[in-house]
């Protein structure tokens, strides 16, 4: 799969696939993108077709994906939230599958989770499991990319952690801290899809950076980093949802969700796997520890206030 071909990517006005876009348009390829904000500005000009989704009328999704050889699938949701379910996106998702193969797509790259099980309680993680399974099933070349956390300028967990450092005495965290998590650099994960592009080998790949952090070694790192050492304070984890979900209503977001805690405490953001990215989060955090956190990110304005870049918001 080599020269101009078509590729499609989802989101490529939002995060990870916004950089999965710039690298396969470096690489001389059309790329055209489907997404659930056609009126957010396009950091690429007129160089990538804006399509929106219609997943509720596949036609147009195969309209859209016609002549493509390779889909990068980013499309998910964090939580449940009334104006989007995991149930939702599942189903969703399994329609632009379909729809890339009707198109004729050769391949898929999708993005998935460390540790996905339909088994698992949590639905973040089981829905990702169902959806490996119909990837597996539809037939095509595909790349099961599983990355545990995507860090990056416009990145939620890492960002939030050091605004909540920036401005409060202390920081409290669930349980012991001990649990793990492996993450890994937005544009390493972007230069890891365009290679999986490339291929034609069915692959999973556990999509993990060169650093392995407790998560109370990851706000001392953090907080150092940033100069705002805190005394860690360690908190059952009703208290720190009651206390998260309130900061989240002041802030009109959802800082963290009962799973989310339910994940972490249980190592699912950790893989023994060997690390594919090369970028380290202690010096990427170095390099933009002045702008790191001084602004909230909100997960549910990018959802809301789609009209705006996420830089914007």
């Amino acid at each position: 799969m080599k020269g101009t071909e078509i590729h499609v990517v989802t989101g490529a006005f939002g995060y990870s696939g916004k950089y999965i876009a710039k690298r396969l348009l470096e690489a001389g390829h059309e790329v055209r993108t489907l997404t659930n904000s056609p009126n957010r500005p396009n950091p690429f000009g007129g160089r990538i077709k804006a399509t929106p989704f219609h997943f509720e009328n596949p036609e147009k999704l195969v309209a859209a994906m016609q002549g493509a050889s390779v889909l990068y699938n980013t499309y998910w949701v964090r939580f449940n939230h009334k104006d989007f379910q995991h149930a939702t996106a599942v189903r969703n998702t399994r329609t632009l599958f379909r729809a890339a193969k009707e198109a004729g797509v050769k391949r898929i790259v999708h993005v998935s989770i460390t540790n996905p099980s339909e088994e698992s309680p949590l639905e973040y993680f089981s829905g990702k499991a169902k959806l490996e399974r119909e990837l597996i099933d539809l037939g095509l070349s595909y790349a099961i990319l599983r990355p545990a956390v995507i860090f990056g300028k416009e990145d939620v967990l890492i960002n939030n952690i050091a605004w909540i450092l920036r401005r409060l005495p202390v920081f409290g965290i669930f349980g012991d801290g001990n649990y793990r998590l492996q993450p890994i650099y937005v544009d390493d994960m972007a230069k890891l899809a365009v290679v999986q592009g490339r291929s034609t080998e069915d692959c999973f790949i556990d999509a993990i950076g060169p650093e392995t952090f407790t998560y109370k070694g990851l706000v001392r790192e953090i907080g150092g980093i940033i100069g705002k050492r805190r005394p860690i304070v360690f908190i059952p984890d009703s208290f720190g949802y009651a206390f998260g979900w309130v900061l989240g209503k002041l802030l009109g977001d959802v800082l963290i969700t009962r799973e989310e805690i339910e994940g972490l405490k249980a190592n699912l953001l950790y893989t023994n796997s060997p690390p594919i990215g090369n970028t380290r989060l202690t010096d990427w955090a170095r390099e933009n520890a002045s702008t790191l956190g001084r602004k909230y990110t909100s997960e549910l304005s990018r959802r809301k206030e789609r009209s705006k870049a996420y830089e914007d918001l």
